[in-house]
C-alpha cells in the first residue's frame, strides 16, 4: 500500500507542477477552469498508466498532454455562452457563407 501511496504523491507533484506552470502562461485557462479541478482530473486519468509507464513519460511528452487536455476543457461548452446571433455567424462561418 505504501508504494500506491508514493506513486499517488509522485504523479500528483508531477502533475501539478506542470499544471501550474501552463496556467501561469494562459489567461484563458485563469478564466475558464479550476486548478485544483483540472489537477484532480489528470491524476486519476493518469493514474491508469503504471509507475514505469509514468516514468517513461518525459516532462516535455507529459506536459504536450496535459496542455491538449486543458485546451479541450477550457473550450468545451464555449458554443453555450454564445447567443442566438453569435451562434448564427459561428454556423455561417463553418459552412462557409
Amino acid at each position: 500500500m505504501p508504494e500506491v501511496t508514493n506513486y499517488l504523491q509522485y504523479l500528483t507533484n508531477r502533475i501539478e507542477s506542470i499544471v501550474d506552470k501552463l496556467f501561469q502562461g494562459n489567461s484563458l485557462y485563469l478564466v475558464r477552469l479550476n486548478k485544483q479541478e483540472m489537477i484532480a482530473m489528470l491524476v486519476e486519468l493518469f493514474e491508469k498508466f503504471t509507475s514505469e509507464e509514468m516514468h517513461a513519460i518525459t516532462d516535455d511528452d507529459l506536459t504536450e498532454r496535459i496542455n491538449s487536455i486543458l485546451v479541450l476543457e477550457a473550450v468545451s461548452g464555449t458554443l453555450n455562452d454564445l447567443t442566438p446571433e453569435q451562434i448564427a455567424i459561428f454556423d455561417a462561418a463553418v459552412e462557409g457563407k
